[in-house]
């Protein structure tokens, strides 16, 4: 996984640009992509902060939260309802589209989570 550029880089190519230089030749003079120079500046402009982002993790299971209730609430009706029904019902109700493994980790965050009991083993071998 690629590491976030330095402060100190940062810092120095953001002086760059201000002294008159452009993001192109400020980009090729500390050997970093055009690209990463531009939203650089650009983010420093616009919020002041030139500091790395958090990278990784989970962006999207988060905004889950809101149907939170009705899920939970659909568990403790039918306890054997799928992540495929959570799912549909999610698609269908709220037109949200969110995957199985979206609704898994919803159920995670709230401590849900489903074992394996004897009754639903499968058939053994003779």
């Amino acid at each position: 996984m690629p590491r976030s550029l330095s402060n100190d880089l940062r810092e120095r190519l953001i002086e760059a640009v201000e002294g008159g230089m452009s993001c192109r030749s400020a980009a090729k003079r500390f050997n970093v992509s055009a690209s990463a120079a531009i939203k650089m500046v650009a983010r420093w402009k616009r919020s002041g902060s030139f500091e790395a982002l958090p990278l990784g993790g989970d962006r999207r299971s988060g905004k889950m939260e809101r149907f939170a209730p009705e899920i939970l609430a659909m568990v403790d009706e039918t306890p054997d309802v799928t992540l495929a029904e959570l799912s549909a019902f999610l698609d269908e109700t709220h037109g949200h589209k969110a995957s199985e493994s979206m609704v898994w980790r919803l159920l995670d965050r709230h401590g849900l989570s489903f074992k394996k009991n004897r009754a639903r083993q499968r058939a053994a071998t003779a």
